[in-house]
């Protein structure tokens, strides 16, 4: 069954050795996200890719590649991602968000109606 909503596309680009109490910065923006009851979150770590500073991150140089880019993406009510906005100003130190307006159509396995 289709389930169309309107919501919010969150998108964090931080690096991959960034912590957070100990852990991957990434780990913990998930993990609080999930306690946090929200949709759904994405990790994906970039093969290349530069940030403000200019330094370039790629798998291609060994001294640089210890640090790849990762981006999360959280998809959600505008409501649920506003309200997770707060722990992401405590725990991203460095790092770029973006918020954009998202058409989120859901699919869900249930019964179809209509005899199918």
């Amino acid at each position: 069954m289709k389930m169309p909503a309107d919501g919010k596309l969150l998108r964090i680009f931080i690096g991959e050795q960034d912590k957070y109490q100990g852990r991957p910065l990434y780990e913990a923006i998930v993990l609080k996200a999930k306690q946090d009851g929200l949709a759904g979150t994405t990790v994906m770590k970039g093969c290349m890719g530069f940030g403000c500073k200019s330094h370039m991150h790629t798998t291609k140089l060994l001294r640089l590649s210890e640090d790849l880019p990762i981006v999360i993406e959280i998809v959600d009510s505008e409501e649920k991602i506003n309200a997770f906005l707060p722990y992401l100003d405590e725990v991203v130190r460095e790092g770029l968000i973006t918020l954009e307006k998202a058409n989120i159509v859901m699919y869900r396995a249930g019964k179809e109606t209509g005899g199918h």
